[in-house]
């Protein structure tokens, strides 16, 4: 099995290590506000404007939608 023949510097090292994140899925759980439904860890929920269960955003009403 071939050894280097020098160091890696811990930049080097660093650099490729960047992308073995990457990888991994996203981070979802089942939604507390929607049954059924998943969101994304840290994001708000935008069917229902909550975050971690506050309202973060007021939703548009069904008659601003339709004008």
């Amino acid at each position: 099995m071939p050894n280097p023949k020098r160091r890696h510097s811990n930049q080097r090292t660093r650099k490729r290590r960047t992308h073995y994140k990457l990888t991994h899925s996203p981070a979802i759980m089942p939604s507390p506000e929607t049954p059924g439904e998943f969101t994304l860890l840290h994001q708000v929920d935008r069917t229902t404007g909550r975050y971690r269960g506050r309202q973060v955003f007021a939703l548009p009403t069904q008659t601003e939608e339709t004008e």
